[in-house]
């Protein structure tokens, strides 16, 4: 029964194609859900149909896309080793027309509004170490674009504080390097690592907690829901909003979509296109000032 391969294709994501956790997580959470519907048997089309019609009536159609993928993902490894002779997702097509989500961005002001915030707390606290490493990672959001989890994983070795370059292991376990361009920023992570160098070469996390752990992606959306609330600030900001943010005021800074993918590891330029929608406030803005129309003396007859 192809059921029965499910755990070793699952350690073979983990092991053959270093996928990270939380996706090994996700795979093992859609096929339970497939073989709860299906049974025991091994499924053919039609059966398939009946379970992707199902998810339609349930879930939202990037959801379903994601839960298909998984199935085709197994059936594809089956395939690749020899374990079954024909693959029923080759005689399945499947359309989707998903609603296009746009990422939530924080506004510029906000952006300044919290990073003053946090200055100024850390001006009247010079002696809290934990001002400096939360502004420390707050920087470190806004100035990479860099997920949470990424960031929340960084070990020393990965940090050149002389340049300002960054490596993160992405998803899939792919390397990606990112260089700081603002020197404040640099002297900052300088002066929290001197801070805390025995606990951070002890740990090897580069950014830890009080009992000197890793400090985890969780404590990172807290400790920013904490600083947002304090600055003032009602709307809900969360870290991965910050990743946003920076690509999209990349590209509103005329940035070239290939760099910005490069920069946010997306392994399709599709992926990044999403931000050119959320840009195209700023593309009007540049239109209605900056268009040679504009300056030319043009007799309409009106």
């Amino acid at each position: 029964m192809v059921q029965e391969m499910v755990p070793s294709y699952l350690k073979a994501c983990k092991f053959r194609k270093e996928l990270d956790d939380k996706t090994i997580k996700a795979y093992r959470i859609d096929l339970t859900q497939f073989w709860k519907f299906i049974g025991s048997k091994d499924p053919q089309k039609k059966e398939i149909e009946e379970y992707i019609t199902e998810l339609h009536k349930k879930y939202k159609q990037k959801t379903v896309k994601r839960k298909i993928a998984t199935l085709k993902a197994f059936y594809n490894y089956l395939e690749e080793e020899e374990i079954i002779e024909e693959n029923p997702f080759h005689k399945i097509k499947s359309k989707f027309k998903e609603d296009i989500v746009l990422p939530r961005v924080i506004p510029r002001k906000d952006i300044e509004r919290i990073l003053n915030y946090m200055y100024f707390n850390l001006k009247n606290n010079r002696t809290d170490a934990k001002c400096l490493r939360d502004i420390a990672i707050v920087e470190t959001f806004f100035a990479t674009g860099a997920r949470v989890y990424e960031i929340a994983n960084i070990m020393i070795q990965d940090v050149d504080l002389n340049t300002g370059i960054i490596c993160f292991m992405g998803k899939g376990g792919k390397e990606r390097y990112i260089q700081i361009g603002d020197r404040r920023i640099i002297a900052l992570l300088k002066k929290y690592y001197k801070q805390n160098k025995s606990i951070i070469d002890e740990t090897g996390y580069f950014f830890i907690n009080q009992r000197g752990n890793r400090y985890t992606e969780q404590s990172m959306r807290n400790m920013l829901k904490r600083n947002v609330k304090q600055a003032g600030i009602e709307r809900n900001i969360t870290p991965h909003m910050f990743r946003h943010s920076f690509a999209t005021y990349l590209i509103e800074e005329g940035v070239d979509i290939s760099c910005v993918q490069q920069l946010l590891g997306h392994s399709s330029i599709n992926t990044t296109q999403i931000y050119i929608h959320v840009a195209t406030g700023k593309q009007a803005e540049i239109l209605k000032h900056h268009h040679p129309r504009n300056k030319m003396k043009i007799v309409t007859y009106e």
